[in-house]
Protein backbone atom coordinates (compact mmCIF):
# COMPACT_ATOMS: atom_id res chain seq x y z
CA UNK A 1 0.00 0.00 0.00
CA UNK A 2 3.11 2.30 0.04
CA UNK A 3 2.42 2.89 -3.35
CA UNK A 4 -0.61 4.68 -3.15
CA UNK A 5 -0.06 8.34 -4.37
CA UNK A 6 -2.49 9.33 -1.67
CA UNK A 7 -0.14 8.62 1.10
CA UNK A 8 1.08 12.22 0.63
CA UNK A 9 -1.59 13.34 2.90
CA UNK A 10 0.26 15.07 5.85
CA UNK A 11 -1.01 15.62 9.28
CA UNK A 12 -0.45 18.75 11.58
CA UNK A 13 1.32 19.78 7.70
CA UNK A 14 4.17 17.19 8.71
CA UNK A 15 4.02 13.50 9.33
CA UNK A 16 2.64 11.15 6.65
CA UNK A 17 -1.11 9.83 7.00
CA UNK A 18 -0.90 6.38 6.81
CA UNK A 19 -4.31 4.34 5.66
CA UNK A 20 -4.63 2.95 9.05
CA UNK A 21 -4.17 6.11 10.76
CA UNK A 22 -7.37 6.83 8.50
CA UNK A 23 -9.03 3.52 9.14
CA UNK A 24 -8.52 4.48 12.88
CA UNK A 25 -10.02 8.26 12.86
CA UNK A 26 -13.09 6.79 10.51
CA UNK A 27 -13.67 4.21 13.30
CA UNK A 28 -13.66 6.63 16.01
CA UNK A 29 -15.98 8.81 14.27
CA UNK A 30 -18.54 5.47 13.37
CA UNK A 31 -18.35 4.99 16.92
CA UNK A 32 -19.32 8.64 17.54
CA UNK A 33 -21.95 8.61 15.14
CA UNK A 34 -23.48 5.42 17.12
CA UNK A 35 -23.02 3.22 14.37
CA UNK A 36 -20.70 1.24 14.78
CA UNK A 37 -21.28 0.20 18.51
CA UNK A 38 -19.98 -3.89 19.06
CA UNK A 39 -16.02 -4.93 19.66
CA UNK A 40 -16.33 -7.43 16.32
CA UNK A 41 -17.85 -4.43 13.84
CA UNK A 42 -14.99 -2.06 15.19
CA UNK A 43 -12.69 -4.37 14.51
CA UNK A 44 -14.08 -5.35 11.03
CA UNK A 45 -13.98 -1.18 9.76
CA UNK A 46 -10.59 -1.08 11.52
CA UNK A 47 -9.07 -3.99 9.17
CA UNK A 48 -10.14 -3.64 5.80
CA UNK A 49 -8.74 -1.11 2.97
CA UNK A 50 -11.44 0.03 1.70
CA UNK A 51 -9.78 2.68 -0.14
CA UNK A 52 -8.43 0.07 -2.61
CA UNK A 53 -11.60 -0.36 -3.91
CA UNK A 54 -12.32 3.16 -5.14
CA UNK A 55 -8.25 4.43 -6.67
CA UNK A 56 -10.03 7.04 -8.37
CA UNK A 57 -11.34 8.77 -5.00
CA UNK A 58 -8.57 10.21 -2.81
CA UNK A 59 -7.95 7.74 0.22
CA UNK A 60 -9.10 10.01 2.86
CA UNK A 61 -12.03 10.98 1.04
CA UNK A 62 -12.89 7.10 1.03
CA UNK A 63 -12.69 6.70 4.73
CA UNK A 64 -14.89 9.84 5.51
CA UNK A 65 -17.76 8.36 7.34
CA UNK A 66 -20.56 10.02 5.17
CA UNK A 67 -18.89 9.41 1.69
CA UNK A 68 -20.75 7.09 -0.78
CA UNK A 69 -18.13 6.46 -3.62
CA UNK A 70 -20.60 6.41 -7.09
CA UNK A 71 -19.10 3.58 -9.18
CA UNK A 72 -21.58 4.25 -11.70
CA UNK A 73 -24.57 5.58 -13.38
CA UNK A 74 -27.58 5.07 -16.13
CA UNK A 75 -27.79 6.51 -19.52
CA UNK A 76 -30.07 9.36 -17.98
CA UNK A 77 -27.51 10.40 -15.05
CA UNK A 78 -29.32 8.01 -12.05
CA UNK A 79 -26.34 6.61 -9.64
CA UNK A 80 -26.86 2.63 -9.79
CA UNK A 81 -23.79 1.28 -8.47
CA UNK A 82 -21.89 2.74 -5.35
CA UNK A 83 -19.37 2.22 -2.37
CA UNK A 84 -21.55 2.81 0.21
CA UNK A 85 -20.80 5.32 3.12
CA UNK A 86 -18.92 4.00 5.97
CA UNK A 87 -21.64 4.86 8.16
CA UNK A 88 -24.68 3.05 5.99
CA UNK A 89 -22.95 0.49 6.21
CA UNK A 90 -21.77 -0.16 9.68
CA UNK A 91 -25.16 0.52 10.45
CA UNK A 92 -26.57 -2.61 8.31
CA UNK A 93 -24.01 -4.41 9.75
CA UNK A 94 -25.15 -4.19 13.11
CA UNK A 95 -28.71 -4.52 11.99
CA UNK A 96 -28.34 -8.13 11.01
CA UNK A 97 -26.06 -9.48 13.83
CA UNK A 98 -23.65 -11.04 12.08
CA UNK A 99 -22.01 -14.15 14.17
CA UNK A 100 -18.78 -16.21 13.30
CA UNK A 101 -19.51 -19.09 11.14
CA UNK A 102 -22.87 -17.83 9.32
CA UNK A 103 -23.91 -17.89 5.87
CA UNK A 104 -24.42 -14.99 4.65
CA UNK A 105 -25.70 -13.31 1.44
CA UNK A 106 -25.61 -10.23 0.17
CA UNK A 107 -27.16 -8.44 -2.43
CA UNK A 108 -25.52 -5.48 -4.72
CA UNK A 109 -21.81 -5.99 -4.40
CA UNK A 110 -18.96 -3.93 -4.44
CA UNK A 111 -16.52 -5.60 -2.59
CA UNK A 112 -15.84 -3.74 0.40
CA UNK A 113 -18.89 -4.74 2.65
CA UNK A 114 -18.20 -8.35 1.30
CA UNK A 115 -14.95 -7.94 3.33
CA UNK A 116 -16.59 -6.55 6.04
CA UNK A 117 -19.37 -9.46 6.06
CA UNK A 118 -16.48 -12.30 6.05
CA UNK A 119 -14.20 -10.67 8.72
CA UNK A 120 -17.70 -11.17 10.69
CA UNK A 121 -18.03 -14.48 9.61
CA UNK A 122 -14.47 -15.94 10.36
CA UNK A 123 -13.23 -18.81 8.58
CA UNK A 124 -15.81 -21.13 9.12
CA UNK A 125 -18.19 -19.08 7.96
CA UNK A 126 -18.75 -18.08 4.15
CA UNK A 127 -19.89 -14.94 2.67
CA UNK A 128 -22.03 -15.22 -1.18
CA UNK A 129 -22.27 -11.83 -2.90
CA UNK A 130 -23.98 -11.27 -5.99
CA UNK A 131 -25.00 -8.01 -8.80
CA UNK A 132 -26.67 -8.17 -12.04
CA UNK A 133 -23.90 -6.00 -13.46
CA UNK A 134 -20.52 -7.70 -14.50
CA UNK A 135 -18.52 -4.25 -13.94
CA UNK A 136 -19.41 -4.42 -10.61
CA UNK A 137 -18.79 -7.66 -9.93
CA UNK A 138 -15.27 -7.71 -11.86
CA UNK A 139 -14.69 -4.85 -9.25
CA UNK A 140 -15.44 -6.79 -6.14
CA UNK A 141 -13.42 -9.39 -7.52
CA UNK A 142 -10.38 -7.45 -7.77
CA UNK A 143 -10.73 -5.96 -4.97
CA UNK A 144 -11.46 -9.19 -2.50
CA UNK A 145 -8.42 -10.54 -4.40
CA UNK A 146 -5.93 -7.35 -3.17
CA UNK A 147 -7.19 -7.71 0.31
CA UNK A 148 -7.10 -11.46 0.66
CA UNK A 149 -10.27 -12.07 1.71
CA UNK A 150 -11.28 -16.05 0.12
CA UNK A 151 -14.33 -17.13 2.09
CA UNK A 152 -16.71 -14.66 -0.35
CA UNK A 153 -18.07 -16.41 -3.62
CA UNK A 154 -18.94 -13.18 -6.28
CA UNK A 155 -21.48 -13.71 -8.27
CA UNK A 156 -23.07 -12.54 -11.81
CA UNK A 157 -26.67 -12.73 -11.38
CA UNK A 158 -30.00 -10.81 -10.63
CA UNK A 159 -30.82 -10.35 -7.17
CA UNK A 160 -34.13 -11.34 -7.50
CA UNK A 161 -33.80 -15.05 -7.74
CA UNK A 162 -30.78 -14.96 -4.27
CA UNK A 163 -28.88 -17.56 -4.95
CA UNK A 164 -30.11 -20.82 -4.34
CA UNK A 165 -27.57 -22.98 -4.84
CA UNK A 166 -25.52 -21.73 -1.75
CA UNK A 167 -28.90 -21.77 0.08
CA UNK A 168 -30.27 -21.27 2.74
CA UNK A 169 -29.06 -18.63 4.62
CA UNK A 170 -28.45 -17.43 8.11
CA UNK A 171 -28.50 -13.21 6.64
CA UNK A 172 -29.52 -11.95 3.76
CA UNK A 173 -27.98 -8.09 3.53
CA UNK A 174 -29.68 -6.18 0.03
CA UNK A 175 -27.31 -3.07 -0.05
CA UNK A 176 -29.88 -1.64 -2.74
CA UNK A 177 -33.17 -0.50 -2.72
CA UNK A 178 -35.58 -2.56 -3.04
CA UNK A 179 -39.67 -2.06 -3.21
CA UNK A 180 -41.00 -5.06 -3.07
CA UNK A 181 -39.49 -8.43 -1.03
CA UNK A 182 -39.03 -11.14 -3.74
CA UNK A 183 -40.41 -14.96 -1.98
CA UNK A 184 -36.62 -15.96 -3.22
CA UNK A 185 -35.34 -13.79 -0.24
CA UNK A 186 -37.55 -15.36 2.50
CA UNK A 187 -37.46 -18.90 1.71
CA UNK A 188 -33.74 -18.93 0.96
CA UNK A 189 -33.68 -17.42 4.52
CA UNK A 190 -33.38 -19.65 7.55
CA UNK A 191 -36.11 -19.95 10.40
CA UNK A 192 -35.44 -16.83 12.77
CA UNK A 193 -33.13 -15.74 10.20
CA UNK A 194 -32.22 -12.02 9.76
CA UNK A 195 -32.67 -10.01 6.29
CA UNK A 196 -31.60 -6.66 6.40
CA UNK A 197 -33.03 -4.42 3.41
CA UNK A 198 -33.51 -0.49 2.26
CA UNK A 199 -36.89 -1.07 1.49
CA UNK A 200 -38.91 1.66 0.27
CA UNK A 201 -42.64 2.40 1.26
CA UNK A 202 -44.48 4.84 -0.28
CA UNK A 203 -41.19 7.03 -1.44
CA UNK A 204 -39.95 6.68 1.77
CA UNK A 205 -37.08 4.26 2.40
CA UNK A 206 -35.76 2.86 5.31
CA UNK A 207 -33.08 -0.38 6.30
CA UNK A 208 -35.07 -2.21 8.06
CA UNK A 209 -34.10 -5.38 10.01
CA UNK A 210 -36.75 -8.34 9.47
CA UNK A 211 -36.81 -11.80 11.02
CA UNK A 212 -38.24 -14.52 9.67
CA UNK A 213 -41.42 -16.13 11.06
CA UNK A 214 -42.80 -18.64 8.61
CA UNK A 215 -44.15 -16.92 5.05
CA UNK A 216 -43.76 -13.66 7.03
CA UNK A 217 -41.34 -11.14 7.79
CA UNK A 218 -41.08 -9.22 11.11
CA UNK A 219 -39.61 -6.20 11.84
CA UNK A 220 -36.60 -5.66 14.29
CA UNK A 221 -35.43 -2.18 13.84
CA UNK A 222 -35.01 0.03 11.08
CA UNK A 223 -33.01 2.94 10.38
CA UNK A 224 -32.92 6.06 7.92
CA UNK A 225 -31.04 5.96 4.74
CA UNK A 226 -30.85 5.86 1.04
CA UNK A 227 -29.21 3.77 -1.49
CA UNK A 228 -29.08 3.42 -5.26
CA UNK A 229 -32.30 1.56 -7.12
CA UNK A 230 -32.68 -2.03 -7.95
CA UNK A 231 -32.03 -3.19 -11.41
CA UNK A 232 -33.40 -6.18 -12.92
CA UNK A 233 -36.54 -7.69 -12.71
CA UNK A 234 -36.92 -6.35 -8.96
CA UNK A 235 -37.07 -2.45 -10.72
CA UNK A 236 -39.64 -0.68 -9.39
CA UNK A 237 -38.65 3.13 -9.51
CA UNK A 238 -40.39 6.37 -8.30
CA UNK A 239 -41.71 8.63 -10.84
CA UNK A 240 -41.48 12.19 -11.03
CA UNK A 241 -43.93 14.70 -11.48
CA UNK A 242 -42.54 18.26 -12.30
CA UNK A 243 -44.77 21.48 -10.89
CA UNK A 244 -41.56 23.59 -11.82
CA UNK A 245 -38.77 23.44 -13.84
CA UNK A 246 -37.30 26.57 -15.02
CA UNK A 247 -33.85 27.92 -15.25
CA UNK A 248 -33.02 24.82 -13.74
CA UNK A 249 -35.10 25.20 -10.64
CA UNK A 250 -37.15 22.11 -10.92
CA UNK A 251 -39.37 21.15 -8.04
CA UNK A 252 -40.90 17.76 -8.19
CA UNK A 253 -43.39 14.90 -6.72
CA UNK A 254 -41.67 11.66 -6.05
CA UNK A 255 -44.75 9.16 -7.00
CA UNK A 256 -45.08 5.55 -5.39
CA UNK A 257 -48.02 3.91 -5.81
CA UNK A 258 -49.86 7.89 -4.97
CA UNK A 259 -52.75 9.10 -6.99
CA UNK A 260 -51.81 10.64 -10.33
CA UNK A 261 -51.46 14.59 -9.67
CA UNK A 262 -53.07 17.23 -11.64
CA UNK A 263 -49.17 18.81 -12.53
CA UNK A 264 -50.99 22.07 -14.35
CA UNK A 265 -52.96 22.71 -11.36
CA UNK A 266 -50.26 22.08 -9.02
CA UNK A 267 -47.82 24.19 -11.30
CA UNK A 268 -50.68 27.32 -11.03
CA UNK A 269 -50.87 26.68 -7.13
CA UNK A 270 -46.99 26.84 -6.79
CA UNK A 271 -47.45 30.51 -8.02
CA UNK A 272 -49.89 31.12 -5.01
CA UNK A 273 -48.79 32.93 -2.04
CA UNK A 274 -48.16 30.91 0.76
CA UNK A 275 -50.38 30.00 3.72
CA UNK A 276 -48.90 28.80 6.77
CA UNK A 277 -50.28 26.47 9.84
CA UNK A 278 -48.53 25.63 12.72
CA UNK A 279 -48.39 22.81 15.36
CA UNK A 280 -47.02 24.07 18.47
CA UNK A 281 -44.95 20.88 18.01
CA UNK A 282 -40.83 21.44 18.45
CA UNK A 283 -37.96 19.46 17.79
CA UNK A 284 -34.52 19.61 18.72
CA UNK A 285 -31.82 20.69 16.70
CA UNK A 286 -30.33 17.29 16.56
CA UNK A 287 -33.83 15.03 16.68
CA UNK A 288 -34.78 13.19 13.28
CA UNK A 289 -38.14 14.00 11.59
CA UNK A 290 -37.80 10.19 10.30
CA UNK A 291 -40.12 8.87 12.68
CA UNK A 292 -42.80 11.65 12.11
CA UNK A 293 -42.59 11.08 8.19
CA UNK A 294 -43.29 7.54 8.26
CA UNK A 295 -46.23 8.48 10.62
CA UNK A 296 -47.67 11.14 7.74
CA UNK A 297 -47.49 8.65 5.13
CA UNK A 298 -49.22 6.20 7.73
CA UNK A 299 -52.03 8.61 8.06
CA UNK A 300 -52.40 10.30 4.98
CA UNK A 301 -53.44 8.98 1.65
CA UNK A 302 -51.80 11.16 -0.88
CA UNK A 303 -48.26 12.37 0.60
CA UNK A 304 -45.70 12.08 -2.08
CA UNK A 305 -42.05 13.47 -1.30
CA UNK A 306 -41.47 17.13 -2.69
CA UNK A 307 -38.12 16.77 -4.46
CA UNK A 308 -36.52 20.84 -4.97
CA UNK A 309 -33.42 21.93 -6.01
CA UNK A 310 -31.21 23.75 -3.46
CA UNK A 311 -31.47 26.77 -6.01
CA UNK A 312 -35.43 26.45 -5.59
CA UNK A 313 -35.29 26.95 -1.66
CA UNK A 314 -32.79 30.19 -2.50
CA UNK A 315 -34.96 31.68 -4.80
CA UNK A 316 -37.62 31.34 -2.15
CA UNK A 317 -39.97 28.97 -4.13
CA UNK A 318 -39.85 26.46 -1.55
CA UNK A 319 -39.23 26.98 2.28
CA UNK A 320 -38.14 23.06 2.92
CA UNK A 321 -36.13 20.89 0.68
CA UNK A 322 -33.97 17.73 1.13
CA UNK A 323 -32.20 15.23 -0.55
CA UNK A 324 -34.70 12.52 0.81
CA UNK A 325 -37.87 14.71 -0.14
CA UNK A 326 -40.31 16.51 2.08
CA UNK A 327 -43.58 14.74 2.88
CA UNK A 328 -46.22 16.65 0.75
CA UNK A 329 -50.03 16.23 0.70
CA UNK A 330 -51.95 16.85 -2.73
CA UNK A 331 -55.58 17.65 -2.41
CA UNK A 332 -56.33 18.37 -6.24
CA UNK A 333 -55.26 21.70 -7.43
CA UNK A 334 -53.82 22.72 -3.67
CA UNK A 335 -50.83 20.86 -2.02
CA UNK A 336 -48.88 21.40 1.34
CA UNK A 337 -45.55 20.55 2.71
CA UNK A 338 -43.87 20.08 6.16
CA UNK A 339 -41.60 22.52 7.13
CA UNK A 340 -40.30 23.83 10.15
CA UNK A 341 -39.47 27.43 11.45
CA UNK A 342 -37.22 28.76 14.21
CA UNK A 343 -38.14 29.41 18.06
CA UNK A 344 -37.19 31.20 21.02
CA UNK A 345 -35.02 28.27 22.02
CA UNK A 346 -32.07 28.24 19.29
CA UNK A 347 -31.77 24.68 19.94
CA UNK A 348 -35.36 24.00 19.12
CA UNK A 349 -37.56 24.33 15.98
CA UNK A 350 -41.70 24.48 15.56
CA UNK A 351 -43.22 21.88 13.04
CA UNK A 352 -45.41 23.75 10.55
CA UNK A 353 -47.07 23.14 7.15
CA UNK A 354 -46.53 25.52 3.99
CA UNK A 355 -49.98 25.55 1.32
CA UNK A 356 -50.49 26.70 -2.11
CA UNK A 357 -53.82 26.42 -3.96
CA UNK A 358 -57.48 27.17 -3.41
CA UNK A 359 -57.33 25.29 -0.58
CA UNK A 360 -53.56 25.81 0.69
CA UNK A 361 -54.67 26.67 4.10
CA UNK A 362 -56.87 23.64 4.47
CA UNK A 363 -54.26 20.94 3.16
CA UNK A 364 -51.64 22.63 5.30
CA UNK A 365 -54.11 22.66 8.34
CA UNK A 366 -54.86 18.98 7.62
CA UNK A 367 -50.92 18.22 7.54
CA UNK A 368 -50.60 19.54 10.68
CA UNK A 369 -53.08 17.93 12.22
CA UNK A 370 -51.46 15.18 11.78
CA UNK A 371 -48.07 16.47 13.28
CA UNK A 372 -50.23 16.96 16.52
CA UNK A 373 -51.63 13.54 16.40
CA UNK A 374 -47.98 11.75 16.31
CA UNK A 375 -47.10 14.31 19.27
CA UNK A 376 -50.07 13.40 21.54
CA UNK A 377 -50.02 9.74 20.31
CA UNK A 378 -47.31 8.32 19.04
CA UNK A 379 -44.17 10.35 19.72
CA UNK A 380 -41.61 8.29 20.67
CA UNK A 381 -42.94 4.96 19.42
CA UNK A 382 -41.41 3.25 16.42
CA UNK A 383 -43.59 1.75 13.46
CA UNK A 384 -43.94 -1.75 13.46
CA UNK A 385 -43.68 -3.40 10.00
CA UNK A 386 -44.36 -6.78 8.91
CA UNK A 387 -44.50 -8.03 5.32
CA UNK A 388 -46.44 -10.93 4.00
CA UNK A 389 -47.20 -12.87 0.84
CA UNK A 390 -49.81 -11.31 -1.49
CA UNK A 391 -52.92 -12.35 -1.51
CA UNK A 392 -53.38 -12.96 2.18
CA UNK A 393 -56.38 -11.34 3.89
CA UNK A 394 -56.61 -8.36 5.23
CA UNK A 395 -58.65 -9.58 8.08
CA UNK A 396 -55.07 -11.91 8.42
CA UNK A 397 -52.61 -8.02 8.73
CA UNK A 398 -51.97 -5.99 11.18
CA UNK A 399 -54.13 -2.53 11.45
CA UNK A 400 -52.20 0.10 9.94
CA UNK A 401 -51.38 1.16 6.08
CA UNK A 402 -51.37 -1.63 3.37
CA UNK A 403 -49.04 -1.38 0.68
CA UNK A 404 -49.69 -3.62 -2.14
CA UNK A 405 -46.88 -4.70 -4.05
CA UNK A 406 -46.25 -7.61 -6.25
CA UNK A 407 -45.13 -10.49 -4.29
CA UNK A 408 -46.13 -9.12 -0.79
CA UNK A 409 -48.37 -7.00 1.13
CA UNK A 410 -46.35 -4.41 3.64
CA UNK A 411 -48.06 -3.28 6.97
CA UNK A 412 -47.31 -0.39 9.14
CA UNK A 413 -48.90 -0.16 12.17
CA UNK A 414 -47.98 1.98 15.13
CA UNK A 415 -48.74 1.27 19.41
Amino acid sequence: MDDVPDMTIRNNGSAPVSDQQLRDAMVQRLIELGAARSPRVVAAFRSVPRHLATPEVAMARTYDAEYAAVTKTDATGVDISSVSAPRIQAMQIEQADIQPGMSVLEIGSGGVNAAYLAELVGEQGRVITMDIDHDVTQRAKDFLKATGHRNVTVITADGEQGVPGHAPYDRILVTVQAADIPPAWIHQLNEGGRLVVPLRMRGMTRTIAFVRDGERLVSDGFELCGFVPMQGAGENRVRLAVIHDTDGEEIALRLDGHPEPDTEALRAALRTARAEAWSGVTLAGDESNEHLDLWLTTALDNLPLMAAKPSARQRGLVASASPLGVPTLVDGDSFAYRTVRATDDPDRFELGAVGHGPQGKAVAERLVEEIQTWDRAHRGHRAHIEVHPAGTPDDQLPAGRVIDRLHTRITISWP
